[in-house]
């Protein structure tokens, strides 16, 4: 199974800042994501310290392999007390997760996560730990087995209390609020994306409050136990010629999106496979060469340029636009699991001397994309080459 996880935000009216901070890392090898929420007390910049304290304190404890549980009573019994309010500075939602759908939860403060099943509620079991230092301070501790298809949401009370006191909800959203969205959201779309049905409950949060103006931070978490969406990307032709047919019964036997970067690829491919290549129906965009289209393909683009030019989008921001490196960005981004069949052949017209480093190597490129994908889009990407 894939872990789908993604987290939306909304400051509070007037701050510049998020209260809220959320933090995640996905750790291929061992088949594990870590994601912690948190919430500082009141709002913008010393709200936004203090969660992001806790945050980061969790994430980086339990990642050192120690126990979540454990994790979570260091941070709980030192967290300090505010003398106005006399409440915790932070509260926290922390999640350790595994492919294979063992998952533990520990939340303190935090309003109590939704287990959702299709369109069913599961109500897990949990124990309580009391705080050894602050007096009525608790977190709830849970340890479950996911199946495909589970979401749990995770949100902070921005979430709950959307409305409270004013607006179309006088007591707020609260949590049975919350599940009522939930089961006719799903209902009515039950393969919605994580970053989707986050984003959903913070549109449908803010609603709720007087003038659609929040009075508080919000913020929603979902993670969604999922088939992997997989995605091959081929560029560059073989090192051999004698391996062509290879490199194309590969690319015709995928299962999942595929997209060629390259002409020569592209000829290759539609020689071997008796495909047809036509012209894409948008023109050259950004100084960047059209998209071909082929039978079999998702996508076909030129080569070394569009590359170069997708890595640096995905290391900085997607613009605005349909020219190629954006349709290969969404391409990547639309991805969980993406697989790289590099061709080794030398491409003389690519070792001009006057031209930058970052398109001089094709390797070189598909290595910096695979490196960005993996660290900050938290995709798991494969290299082969041929």
């Amino acid at each position: 199974m894939f872990i789908d996880i993604d987290c939306v935000q909304e400051k509070k009216y007037k701050q510049n800042a998020f209260g809220d901070y959320f933090v995640s890392k996905r750790y291929p090898q061992d088949k594990r994501l870590i994601a912690v929420l948190s919430d500082g007390l009141g709002s913008g910049i010393k709200a936004n310290i203090l969660s992001c304290m806790t945050a980061t304190m969790l994430l980086r404890f339990i990642e050192k392999n120690i126990k979540i549980k454990k994790a979570a009573e260091i941070v709980m019994n030192s967290l300090p007390v505010c003398q106005v309010r006399h409440i915790s500075y932070s509260t926290f939602s922390a999640v350790d997760c595994f492919d294979d759908g063992k998952i533990s939860v520990v939340e303190e403060g935090n309003p109590d996560f939704v287990w959702i099943r299709g369109t069913e509620v599961l109500k897990p079991e949990f124990t309580i730990i009391d705080s050894v230092n602050f007096k009525n301070r608790h977190m709830k501790v849970y340890k479950m087995n996911a199946q495909l298809g589970d979401r749990f949401i995770f949100c902070s009370d921005g979430v709950t209390q959307a409305g409270l006191g004013g607006g179309v909800l006088k007591l707020g959203l609260r949590r049975s609020g919350l599940i009522d969205l939930l089961k006719v959201k799903l209902a009515n779309n039950p393969d919605i994306a994580s970053h989707d049905l986050a984003k959903y409950i913070v549109q449908q949060a803010k609603l709720v409050e007087p003038n659609r103006k929040p009075i508080d931070d919000i913020s929603a978490c979902v993670l969604y136990y999922r088939e992997p969406r997989k995605s091959l990307v081929f560029t560059g032709p073989p090192y051999r010629q004698s391996s062509d047919r290879e490199f194309a019964f590969i690319f015709k036997n995928f299962v999942g999106k595929k997209a060629v970067c390259g002409g020569t690829t592209a000829n290759l491919l539609s020689r071997e496979l008796n495909a047809k290549i036509t012209m894409g129906r948008l023109i050259s965009i950004d100084s960047l060469p059209s998209c071909l289209e082929m039978e079999g393909a998702d996508l076909v683009t030129e080569g070394v340029l569009t590359l170069t030019r997708t890595f640096e989008y995905l290391d900085s921001k997607i613009p605005d636009s349909n020219n190629a490196a954006v349709r290969l960005s969404r391409f990547f981004l639309d991805s969980d699991e993406i697989y790289f069949m590099v061709g080794a052949k030398l491409n003389e017209a690519h070792y001009d001397p006057t031209l930058p480093v970052e398109i001089a190597i094709r390797k070189n490129i598909v290595k910096k994309i695979a490196e960005v994908l993996e660290k900050k889009y938290f995709k798991k990407v494969n290299i082969q080459y041929m």
